[in-house]
């Protein structure tokens, strides 16, 4: 059996607390029907859309900075994630404790991502009201197509602080919910860890994750069910597999939007290009199962 980390993308999640009571719901009956088959698990989310809200919130009223904002998100994303794959759990059957790491994430302070925001965060919003955040100098960006979106620092993630607590509960056969939201950023100092304005990206810390515990598969669940290359054109091409050569390829050839399918890819080439016998799977969520007996899903293999 194999030892997985699994990357809940937003669509695993909803767009409020409602939604993300019967997302989580769905997600966690998928994941525990894979535990159930012998694996051990770790999951990860992302909090874009929830980190950017709560900061939206807070900030109006007590002035919090934004890593607060994400241990927040962290916390009750963990909160609602975790009972409910204990819930599927016992459904299933399973008789394995799920633990909930509220997980540090380290990252260089001279990261030049602090001064080139790149990540969206929050809602969307139409074109004037981008606008008129961009006149207040609020970095915004258009995402996707879908609208506008404010954009923070995502430095990359060095180090996972708290790795030593999380693989005695991998080491025990635990099911472990870390590194919500790419975790909290923070740069160590003569005084500790001291947390700093940003946000790190989902992907990129599951693959990091998924390096220092020395696992065999990295799942990265998204909206599709493959890669594509040439996508949106009449040459349009779903992918099955790519070797590292060919990922590297078809990201210098431009073929994946920075803003949605290129850092789920570069997480994938992260995680397989730097050991032997790993596999990333970018799929979809209700693909999963069938995504690891090789029948769907894009696999980036380590040659």
């Amino acid at each position: 059996m194999a030892k997985i980390v699994i990357a809940l993308g937003g669509n695993a999640l909803g767009n409020d607390l409602k939604e993300q009571e019967s997302a989580l719901t769905h997600s966690a009956d998928i994941i525990a029907s894979l535990i159930q088959q012998g694996h051990d698990v770790l999951i990860t989310h992302g909090n874009g859309p929830q980190v950017g809200k709560i900061h939206q919130v807070m900030n109006t009223q007590l002035d919090i900075p934004l890593y607060v904002s994400v241990a927040m998100s962290q916390g009750y994303i963990g909160f609602d994630l975790t009972r409910k794959l204990q819930h599927a759990l016992t459904k299933h059957g399973v008789n394995v404790p799920v633990d909930y790491v509220l997980t540090m994430v380290e990252v260089d302070p001279n990261d030049p991502a602090f001064t080139n925001p790149t990540k969206p965060i929050g809602g969307f919003m139409d074109e004037v009201t981008a606008a008129g955040l961009v006149k207040e100098g609020v970095p915004v960006v258009e995402d996707s197509g879908r609208g506008y979106r404010r954009v923070v620092a995502s430095p990359k993630p060095k180090h996972i602080t708290n790795l030593t607590s999380i693989q005695d509960a991998l080491n025990q056969h635990h099911v472990v919910v870390c590194a919500g939201g790419g975790g909290i950023p923070v740069i160590s100092t003569d005084q500790g860890y001291v947390g700093v304005e940003a946000v790190i990206d989902k992907d990129s810390a599951s693959a990091l994750l998924a390096k220092e515990l020395d696992v065999d598969v990295l799942f990265i669940l998204t909206a599709v069910e493959k890669v594509a290359v040439y996508y949106g054109t009449p040459k349009q091409q779903w992918l099955s597999s790519m070797s590292v050569e060919e990922t590297k390829q078809y990201i210098q050839e431009g073929h994946f939007a920075p803003g949605s399918m290129l850092p789920k890819v570069e997480a994938a080439l992260s995680f397989v290009s730097q050991a032997k016998d790993k596999t990333t799977i970018i799929t979809l969520l209700d693909k999963a199962s069938e995504a690891l007996k090789g029948e769907t899903g894009t696999r980036i293999v380590s040659d």
